[in-house]
């Protein structure tokens, strides 16, 4: 999450492209990981930089991003 946060600019880019949460709460996905709902937001605040499987394996297993590609 922090790569995601950085790739975005900073907590409060990253904030304002998910919906203007707070960047507190941004802080909060730092500490304890990305929710689900947030995740396809955040991989693309980060440019893709930061890949969706990366954000939440247990949602988005590797291997299909393997197969897609």
């Amino acid at each position: 999450m922090q790569k995601a946060v950085e790739a975005a600019g900073g907590l409060k880019p990253l904030a304002k492209a998910c919906d203007d949460v707070s960047y507190q709460a941004v802080q909060r996905w730092v500490k304890n990981g990305c929710p689900a709902k947030r995740v396809l937001q955040v991989e693309r605040a980060a440019k893709y930089v930061v890949q969706r499987y990366e954000l939440r394996p247990d949602l988005y297993p590797p291997e299909e991003a393997e197969a897609a590609a």
